[in-house]
């Protein structure tokens, strides 16, 4: 055995492997990002229940909007804040008891590495842990007081009055909260107890402290008390407008994914009928068992997938960014999208060039490598593969959310694109999402993993294998099973069309309807 062979295998092969296990296992009780994203969708769908056409009594209107909304918005509503609000109080218990080991054990812990593209990976003293943890704990007790002060107002537009009082007394209650939040919630238990007690400076702190539907309803529900007809009209007329563009909002991100779900179910009972009826004939079942020529071994792709992948992306390339002097403050969106737009780049440069000096000696290559043709029917199977996968990803999305409850972390990058407004900065995080990560991605997973798969299992277990590696290697626990999903898809697309076009399509419009989705929702 060789030197070289020695130390990819049994030294950096499993490092990478504990590293990789470690981060994953870092994850697990992290909040997945699903949970936030419903949130905004809630908000919009709140805002939208408001709405009321001049027409009244038209029918079809009303079921357009039962169909949007569905019947019962507020329960909904209600049910989602109750469960994010047990979340955060259960993440608030954790942080609170990592805290007090950090406390007991002053010693330096190592923070593991992120999905790509992240921040480099650092290591942490107890102290600065402590700061960290310090700073966690006051994000989720300022989400849950905001969780409260929100889930009252559901309640007592329920009819819930008592229960809505309890929940802003407790919230007046704690004191590891900003007064702030106290005060608002006493100008709410006023407004809404019987006989209302009216508070200074109530509309300051309802217009300070709530956003969206919850302020226009609080201000209804004071003016009305205050009888300020002026105020009252305009904010109704605001809520009107508002609500008009939430139905719209959620038109785009609700209609048009639905729209493609359904036909991608079409498409998939027809595919399978067409397998039973044809057999070797059909669609599915072109190229399915033709392997590829593959003239390299095991070592070659541990090397591309070791050195290439995990070290330049989890270890040189941050060294590297951490030495550069390049600014990230984090106030700013667009020096954040372009950091993460360079680390992509870098590490998909990086990874290439692995791949072609580990292959150059097998110049040239067999036929169907790495192959791109424009002339061909790439384009029906990279959209019809995106109209399959909705359908197949949201019922494999939906057993996960009740595998994890909420946890197992996500991409720090959703966060970044929904709670970024600037036009200059979504544009650099699509053409990183859109753009660079499908061709990286396409060609490193289906373009050459697959096929080298292929060499020692047929095709289905090629496709099986290289979609949970392209699953896992995304870092977060609660992502493995719906992008392992979306892996299998993207690849029957390429081994049936043999065209490295057709799965990068694919990819690029799933990542192109996630931005869109979160543009749509933090417009709100």
């Amino acid at each position: 055995m060789t030197l070289k062979r020695l130390v990819l295998i049994f030294i950096l092969t499993p490092i990478a492997v504990l590293l990789a296990v470690w981060a994953l296992f870092s994850s697990w009780q992290e909040p997945q990002f699903q949970s936030r994203l419903e949130l905004y969708q809630t908000n919009i769908a709140l805002q939208a229940q408001a709405w009321q056409s001049e027409d009244s009594s038209d029918r079809n209107l009303q079921a357009v909007q039962e169909a949007i909304l569905g019947e019962q918005p507020l329960e909904g509503a209600t049910k989602q804040y109750e469960e994010a609000r047990q979340s955060v109080a259960a993440n608030l218990d954790k942080v609170n008891n990592k805290l007090a080991q950090l406390r007991s054990q002053p010693e330096i812990t190592p923070i593991p590495p992120k999905p790509l593209p992240d921040v480099p990976p650092t290591t942490k003293t107890s102290k600065q842990g402590q700061q960290q943890l310090q700073q966690s704990l006051k994000q989720l007790q300022k989400l849950l007081a905001e969780l409260d002060l929100r889930l009252g107002i559901l309640q007592a537009q329920q009819g819930q009055t008592d229960t809505a009082i309890k929940t802003w007394s407790e919230l007046q209650q704690r004191s590891d909260i900003n007064p702030e939040f106290g005060e608002t919630a006493s100008v709410l238990s006023g407004i809404w107890s019987n006989p209302p007690r009216l508070l200074q400076n109530s509309q300051e702190r309802i217009q300070k402290n709530l956003e969206g539907w919850f302020r226009s309803t609080a201000l209804v529900q004071l003016y009305q008390l205050q009888q300020r007809q002026d105020a009252l009209s305009a904010v109704k007329a605001a809520q009107q407008e508002s609500a008009a563009q939430a139905v719209i909002k959620l038109a785009v991100i609700g209609t048009i994914p639905t729209l493609a779900a359904l036909t991608g179910l079409i498409l998939l009972i027809f595919l399978l009928a067409q397998r039973l009826l044809k057999g070797k004939a059909s669609l599915l079942a072109q190229n399915a068992d033709v392997v590829w020529s593959t003239p390299w071994d095991g070592e070659t792709i541990l090397q591309v997938f070791i050195v290439g992948f995990f070290f330049m992306g989890q270890i040189f390339v941050p060294l590297l960014l951490s030495l550069l002097p390049i600014p990230r403050p984090a106030g700013d969106v667009r020096l954040q999208a372009f950091y993460v737009l360079v680390s992509y780049l870098l590490v998909a440069s990086g990874a290439l060039l692995v791949l072609y000096f580990s292959l150059k000696r097998f110049f040239p290559l067999p036929e169907f490598w790495f192959r791109f043709r424009f002339q061909d029917k790439w384009f029906l199977w990279g959209l019809g593969g995106y109209c399959a996968a909705l359908p197949i990803v949201v019922v494999v999305s939906l057993i996960n959310q009740q595998l994890w409850q909420g946890q197992g972390g996500s991409n720090p990058l959703l966060q970044l694109a929904l709670e970024s407004q600037d036009g200059v900065a979504l544009g650099i995080f699509f053409s990183t999402a859109a753009i660079a990560a499908p061709f990286f991605e396409e060609i490193l997973f289906r373009g050459f993993l697959l096929p080298s798969l292929t060499r020692y299992l047929p095709v289905w277990g090629s496709i099986l294998i290289s979609s949970l590696l392209f699953a896992i290697a995304h870092l977060s626990l609660s992502e493995i099973l719906p992008l392992t999903a979306l892996g299998i898809v993207l690849g029957v697309v390429y081994t049936r069309s043999r065209n490295l076009l057709a799965p990068m399509l694919l990819h690029s419009l799933w990542n192109s309807g996630t931005l869109l989705s979160l543009f749509v929702l933090g417009s709100n």
